[in-house]
């Protein structure tokens, strides 16, 4: 097996990072939409206005937030 160059690790860091990303975007705006649908009905408002707004933050986290991990 052969090594890897640094630049594809760099790139292969790169994309795994961008994955996370797109998946708690994804995930996010499902739980919005689940919560939306949740809130048409009076008895599941408030358990749609918890499921809405934690995708919600999601998807903001999705777009916004940066993990570094510095050793």
């Amino acid at each position: 097996m052969t090594a890897l160059s640094p630049a594809a690790r760099h790139f292969a860091g790169l994309v795994g990072s961008a994955l996370g990303h797109i998946a708690a975007i994804i995930i996010g705006f499902v739980l919005m939409v689940v919560g939306l649908a949740l809130g048409v009905t009076m008895i599941m408002l408030p358990v749609g206005l918890v499921v809405g707004m934690l995708g919600f933050v999601m998807v903001v986290g999705g777009f916004f937030a940066h993990i570094d991990a510095r050793t």
